[in-house]
C-alpha cells in the first residue's frame, strides 16, 4: 500500500513514513493510492470477532510496514476492557426502534476520539523506539482531541505533546481535562482566537518543511492519516452489530466540524461496508451541512463562528473536507489543489452547484446532511431522556435529531455518540433541571491546579514556545 497527497506530491510513502509526518510536503492530506475491498464472504467472517481482532484485520489491509504479530499486538495492548470499561469497546444499542446509538465514549477521556488515539499513542511510541528517534506533537483542539492525545500520549518515550485550543471556548470539564495534566511532556498552549485560528497554526508549522523537520512535528489531528483509519473500525463494528446478513444495509448519523469522523465513514463505504447513506450532522456552524444542500464551501470568519452548547463543532474550515472533494473530484490533485489552495486563499471558498461531480455525489457517495440549534439540543436531550431514559451529549442530541430527519423504513440508523454528557454540565441544567452523574475519578477535577500558557494567534509566537520547550 502506498499513500499519496490530494495535492499531488510526486512522492508516494507507506504506512510508517507518513505516520509522523501529518500533511504532506505540499500542503495536501495523504490518502491511500486505493481502497481494499472488503466483500460479503470477508464480512461474515469477520461477524464474531472482538473488536481487537477486528481492528487488527482492517489494519492489515493498510499497513504492510509492521509485521503481523506486531500490529496484532499494537491492537490487542490497545482495545482493552481495562482502557475503554467495557470487553465490547463500541457497545451498540437499540435507541428508538430502528434508531440506534453506537457507544463510543468509554475511553479515559469519555470522547469518541479515545478510539484512535489511544492507537495512535501506541503506535507513535512502537515507530520511534524503532527508529530511535522523538516526536513533537502539534495539534489543535475544539475539546476532546487534546484531552484524548494527551492521555493517549503522556509519558509515552520520546514523545512531547503542544496542545492549542481556543483560550475559554471549551467547556469548564474539558479544559479541567487538559490543564490540569502535569506531565513533563504535555504542553497546553490556550490560543486567543477560535478553533480555526488553533488549526491554521497547527497548518501553518507542518508547512514550514525545514522547522518540521528540525524540530520533528508530527501532528494528531485527524489531517494524520493513521487516526482516522483507526476511526473506519467502529463503522464496521456497528454494521456487524446492527445486521444478521452481509446483504443488509444501514445508516450513520455523526455529528461533525471537521468532517474527520465521517470521513472514516466514507473510507469504510469505498471499502464496501453496505451503508446506504452517511448524515452529516452539523449545529449552527452550518458550513457542511451547506455544502451537501448547495454545493457551495464557503469558510466563515471568526467573528462568523458562533459559540454553541455544542462547542466541538464550532469550527468553520472542516480540515479533513478535501479527502472527500478528492475523490469526489475523481481523484484529481490539479483541481483539488485549486480549490483548497488557490481558491480558499483568493474567495475564501468555492461553488460546485453546477459541477457534474457535485450533482452525483449524493448517490455516488450517499452523503446527506442537516442542521440542529440550541433550542433542538434541549429537545432532543429531554425527549431522549425523558422519554428512553437515556441522557446524550450536545454534540450526539445534534447526530439524533438529524438523523430522525433521514431514517429509512427498514434500514437501521446508528448515531456515533460523541461524549458522555458529564462533560457538558451546562445545558442538563437547561435541558433537565440536574447535571449528569460523573464517574468517581472526575471528581473535583474543575479545581486540581492547572498548566497551560495563554497566546496570541501567532505562528510565530508558537514556533518560539516549542523551541524553548524542546531545546535543540
Amino acid at each position: 500500500m502506498r499513500y499519496l497527497s490530494t495535492r499531488g506530491h510526486a512522492d508516494p510513502k507507506r504506512f510508517c513514513e507518513i505516520l509522523l509526518e501529518g500533511l504532506a510536503p505540499d500542503g495536501g492530506l495523504y490518502m491511500p493510492s486505493s481502497y481494499p475491498q472488503v466483500d460479503a464472504a470477508t464480512l461474515e467472517k469477520w461477524r464474531g470477532l472482538s473488536y481487537a481482532e477486528l481492528a487488527f484485520e482492517i489494519l492489515s489491509l493498510y499497513i504492510d510496514d509492521v509485521t503481523a504479530a506486531d500490529l496484532k499486538a499494537l491492537c490487542d495492548k490497545t482495545y482493552t476492557a481495562s482502557v475503554f470499561a467495557t470487553p465490547e469497546i463500541v457497545p451498540l444499542r437499540a435507541l428508538d426502534g430502528n434508531l440506534y446509538l453506537e457507544g463510543l465514549s468509554n475511553g479515559p477521556t469519555l470522547a469518541f476520539k479515545d478510539i484512535a488515539m489511544q492507537l495512535l499513542g501506541n503506535l507513535f511510541e512502537y515507530e520511534l523506539a524503532r527508529r530511535g528517534e522523538e516526536l513533537n506533537v502539534l495539534g489543535a483542539t475544539s475539546g476532546d482531541t487534546g484531552s484524548a492525545a494527551e492521555y493517549a500520549m503522556r509519558g509515552k518515550k520520546g514523545i512531547r505533546v503542544f496542545m492549542t485550543s481556543p483560550h475559554g471556548r471549551m467547556s469548564p470539564f474539558q479544559q479541567a481535562q487538559m490543564f490540569s495534566l502535569q506531565d513533563e511532556n504535555i504542553h497546553n498552549i490556550a490560543i486567543e482566537g477560535v478553533f480555526d485560528d488553533c488549526q491554521d497554526i497547527v497548518k501553518a508549522v507542518s508547512n514550514d518543511l525545514a522547522f518540521k523537520r528540525k524540530y520533528k512535528i508530527g501532528t494528531v489531528n485527524s489531517i494524520n492519516w493513521a487516526r482516522l483509519l483507526a476511526q473506519v473500525v467502529y463503522y464496521f463494528a456497528g454494521y456487524l452489530r446492527s445486521t444478521s446478513s452481509a446483504q443488509q444495509r444501514v445508516a450513520f448519523a455523526v455529528p461533525s466540524g471537521n468532517f474527520g469522523n465521517i470521513c472514516a465513514g466514507h473510507v469504510a463505504r469505498m471499502m464496501g461496508l453496505p451503508i446506504s447513506h452517511l448524515v452529516v450532522a452539523t449545529n449552527e456552524n452550518d458550513l457542511l451541512d451547506e455544502f451537501f444542500r448547495t454545493g457551495v464551501y464557503r469558510v466563515r470568519s471568526g467573528s462568523d463562528t458562533h459559540e454553541t452548547s455544542s462547542p466541538s463543532m464550532d469550527i468553520s474550515k472542516a480540515s479533513n473536507f478535501e479527502r472527500f472533494a478528492f475523490d469526489l473530484l475523481g481523484r484529481d490533485p490539479v483541481r483539488t489543489k485549486a480549490l483548497f489552495h488557490d481558491a480558499l486563499l483568493a474567495a475564501g471558498g468555492f461553488d460546485l452547484h453546477a459541477d457534474a461531480s457535485f450533482a452525483a455525489a449524493s448517490v455516488r457517495f450517499g452523503f446527506r446532511s442537516g442542521r440542529s440549534t440550541h433550542a433542538d439540543r434541549l429537545a432532543t436531550i429531554r425527549d431522549t431522556w425523558e422519554r428512553l431514559d437515556t441522557m446524550i451529549d450536545p454534540h450526539t442530541a445534534d447526530g439524533v435529531k438529524v438523523a430522525r430527519e433521514h431514517m429509512t423504513a427498514g434500514v437501521p440508523m446508528i448515531v456515533l455518540e460523541t461524549a458522555l454528557p458529564v462533560k457538558f454540565s451546562a445545558i442538563f441544567e437547561e435541558a433537565l433541571g440536574r447535571t449528569p452523574d460523573r464517574p468517581a475519578r472526575f471528581d473535583g477535577i474543575e479545581n486540581l491546579p492547572k498548566r497551560m500558557q495563554v497566546m496570541p494567534a501567532d505562528v510565530d509566537a508558537v514556533k518560539r514556545y516549542i523551541v524553548e520547550r524542546v531545546g535543540l
